[in-house]
Formats: C-alpha cells, structure tokens, sequence
C-alpha cells in the first residue's frame, strides 16, 4: 500500500535501522552511477562554460557601443538559465514520473548538449545583427530547462537502484558532479586559451569549449541508452501506481506540499547559497576585487576542489551511519559563522593590488579627435598562493557537508509516483533562485555599500555581498534544525 509520505516511514524505520530496497548486483549500480554522472557533469560542464565565457561573449554577440550595457546583458542570458531551472524541474519531473527516469535523461542530455553546441557556432554580432543576443537568450532558456531536469532523474535513478543502508554513499557520487563540472569547464577554458594565446582565444578560441563539449554528449548517450528503467519506476508502472498528475500530487496534496517547503526552507535554499558562495562567487572574488589574474586564481580554486571532492563521498557515506540532518545542518553553521571571515583571510593573504602595465596617455587620432587613455591594469603580484588554497578548502568543505548528504535525503522525502517531480523543484528553486543570484545579488551589494558616504560601511564594502548568503543559510538552519527529521536508511515508497 502507498504511504503518502515518509513520516509513516520514518516512524516505521527508526534511525538506525537499515531495510534492503532492492537487491541490484554491486556491478550493476555501478554502472548506473557512472552513466548517470558522466552525463551530469558534462550538463554542469556546459552550464558553467557560457558564464566563465561571459566577457568574451559580451563583445561577439551584443554591441559594441556600450561594454557595459553589453555584459551586463550577458550576465542576464547568465542568470536566465538559472531562473528557468525550476521550470525545467516542473516539465521534466513530469515526464520523469510519467514516463520514466532513464527517457527523461536522455532528453535533457541531449538538449543541453545540442544547445551548448550551438552556442559555439553562432555568427557573432558583426555577422548577423540583433538575431545574435536573440539565439544566445534562446539556448540559455533551452540549457536552463534541460538542468532542470538532469539532477533531478539522475539523482532519482541512482536511489532507486541502491540499496537502503548505503543510499548516502552511492548517492554522494552524483553529488560530486557539479563541483567537477566547474572543474573541467574551467580547465578546459585555461587551456585552449593557454595553447592557442589570449588574442585567438577571444576571436575564435572561445568557441573550442563549447564545440567539445558534444564528443563528450555523444558518448554519454551511447552509455545511458544501454541502461534500464529504474527498479521501482518499472514496479509501480506495473502495479499501475504511477501518478497520473504528478504536479497536482506535489503541489496540492497537503502533505507532500508541506515536505516540498521543508526541502526548500530546510535544506536546498540554504545549501544554494553555500555551493555557489563558495565555488563561484570565490572565484569572482578572486579576479574581480583581489585582481588575481584568471590563471592564478583558477590554479587557487581547482587546487582546492581537487583536494575536497572526495569529501562528498564521505559525508554521503557519513550520513548513511550518523543521519543526513546533523551533518547539513553543521556545514550550513559553519558556513554562516565561517564564510566573511574567511573571505576577510583571503583579502589578507592577497596583498595589495599594483599596475601591471603603465596607463596609456590620452591622445588625438589622425582627425584630430581626442582618443581616450587606456586604464592601467591592477594586479595582485604579491599573494600567498598556498594558504590561500587552504581557505578556499575550508569554503568548499562546508559545500561538502551540504550537499553530499542531500539526494539522499530528498530522495527519502518523497514517494516513487512524484519523487522525480517532489524533489526537483525544491532543489532548483534553491539553487538556481536563492543559490545562482549569489553573484548578482553580491555583487549589488557590493556596489551599494561603496557607494555610501566614508563610515564603516564603505570601508568594507567589498564584504557586505556576503551578507545575503550568509542571512539565508542561517534562516535555513535555524528553519531546518527546527523542522527536519534526522532520519537514515529508510525504505523508499513505492
């Protein structure tokens, strides 16, 4: 019989006690781990690529007349992607508890490859006026959607193949998807530019990334067409226990509608804020106010993921034998006390930003008309690599503790006949919503706190972005320690 929710599971399972979901061979859920987070990691690859990219493809596809207005715009087909995460997870999740996991998958891998392989080989702005920005807005729209979709059926397909007692520990692997998605994009993005020079790279080199990222797509495809459904998707459509309206069983049925908000509130908004505070405003951070020139601080932030990717692993693992609560709830409180003191270190360990090369007088051309001088370049020539590394490290660590833990956890949430829909849209609200405007919404603040008159607030402006994440993930601890059930091993629903 259904159980509506997990609450009857966790009262029929206390923490501890370990059911077995299914008997899949090792072998087996082995190979639908690695299917399934090849292809979540070249859909992470694809995402963040375009915003690593974005001031190069500021001046290809937007006017050149007013740079700013034309990375601001890019910056905007940026956040569209995010926005449009958690339609993706209402369109998608749909068709994931309808249909099935592994076609649902498949679509958004080739949606999201298809659309990043585009983006390579649209003509610029030069070549095709307004069409240009128009396509780029498009295929973000397209990638967004497709994300939307991808977590949630990769996560779902790996549960429902695992056993009960070691959910958290085969779950974590998908969880480190994203972290080396950032991680190839952004080497693969420093070593085209390193192997064919800055000034190719920005006329034509640009598009490498992209191109590449379909021999990868291809070849994930071929790996996921050989799986199958997963083991209770293909049980309850046979039992005929499917839902038939899986929006109007998240959404509007009572009980699964409030486990949706304490997903969000308790666990996702919070965890968005760490992962992307933590990895990608970092990294911002790095260039944009220490002036530590991309290559640098991309050795500073792959360094640091390398050597805390496998804690994903471990704090899945973790929370198999000790709860997923008590270990998300610590790196989210870790990262409210930890995040602006650390970030305080690294402009420390920075030093003092000097020019890199003299600024270039203003002149007149031929005409007689005047020519505007060329800034001088800032740079930060005099920083500690090293224990710059190390904090780094700490800020990825709490990413670890919030989000090794958590499929496992949203996947217990919910019943198999809405689980796919139940917890995507959660997680992309989340992380897309709360976590992807981090450096937006940072940045703006930033820009306020300078703007005011001398005092406390202007001298440390370049902190005062940190406030919105921090405030976030603290609501969320204190929403979750107060609300979530520090549940483990419990048997999925079918």
């Amino acid at each position: 019989m259904e159980q509506p929710s997990t609450i009857a599971s966790y009262a029929a399972a206390p923490s501890g006690q370990a059911h077995d979901n299914n008997n899949t061979p090792v072998g087996k859920i082995w190979q639908v781990i690695t299917a399934s987070s090849v292809g979540t990691v070249i859909e992470w690859y694809d995402f963040y690529i375009f915003g690593s990219l974005a001031t190069i493809i500021a001046t290809q596809f937007f006017p050149k007349t007013n740079p700013l207005a034309a990375l601001l715009s890019t910056l905007a087909a940026f956040a569209v992607g995010f926005v449009v995460r958690p339609f993706g997870a209402v369109v998608f999740g749909r068709i994931g508890d309808m249909v099935g996991r592994k076609y649902t998958f498949l679509l958004t891998l080739l949606l999201m490859g298809g659309s990043t392989f585009c983006i390579g080989l649209i003509p610029n702005y030069a070549s095709i006026g307004v069409m240009a920005p128009v396509l780029i807005f498009f295929l973000r729209v397209v990638q967004g959607l497709a994300l939307g979709g991808e977590y949630g059926g990769a996560t779902t397909y790996v549960a429902e193949h695992a056993p009960d007692r070691q959910r958290g520990y085969y779950t974590s692997f998908i969880q480190t998807t994203a972290t080396i998605g950032l991680f190839i994009s952004i080497a693969v993005i420093v070593g085209t530019k390193l192997l064919v020079g800055a000034p190719a790279f920005a006329d034509w080199g640009w598009r490498v990334p992209f191109l590449l990222s379909s021999v990868l797509v291809v070849a994930s495809y071929i790996i996921r067409r050989k799986l199958n459904e997963s083991p209770l998707f293909e049980k309850a459509k046979a039992e005929g226990t499917t839902s038939k309206s899986p929006l109007r069983d998240s959404f509007v049925e009572p009980v699964n509608r409030k486990l949706v908000l304490l997903a969000l509130f308790g666990a996702t908004m919070g965890q968005g804020v760490i992962w992307y505070t933590g990895q990608f405003y970092a990294y911002f951070f790095l260039q944009t106010v220490l002036h530590i020139e991309q290559v640098q601080a991309s050795i500073i932030l792959c360094v640091a993921l390398l050597a805390a990717t496998p804690f994903f692993v471990y704090f899945g693992s973790l929370s198999d034998r000790i709860g997923r609560k008590r270990i998300i709830m610590t790196g989210m409180l870790c990262g409210v006390l930890f995040t602006i003191p650390i970030f305080y270190g690294l402009t420390q360990l920075a030093g003092p930003a000097v020019e890199k090369t003299a600024a270039i007088p203003a002149t007149v051309d031929a005409t007689g008309a005047a020519v505007a001088a060329v800034p001088a370049v800032l740079v930060a020539n005099d920083f500690h690599m090293l224990p710059m590394m190390v904090l780094v490290f700490c800020l990825v660590l709490f990413v670890t503790m919030v989000y090794g833990p958590i499929a496992a956890y949203l996947v217990e949430l919910f019943p198999t006949k809405v689980r796919y829909t139940s917890l995507s849209v959660p997680y992309h609200i989340g992380n897309g919503i709360f976590g992807g405007l981090v450096p937006l919404i940072s940045t703006s603040l930033v820009a306020y706190a300078a703007a005011q008159p001398a005092g406390f607030l202007k001298d440390h402006s370049i902190y005062f972005g940190l406030v919105y994440p921090v405030i976030i993930a603290a609501i969320c601890f204190l929403y979750g320690t107060a609300n979530m059930k520090d549940v483990r091993n419990v048997k999925l629903m079918d």
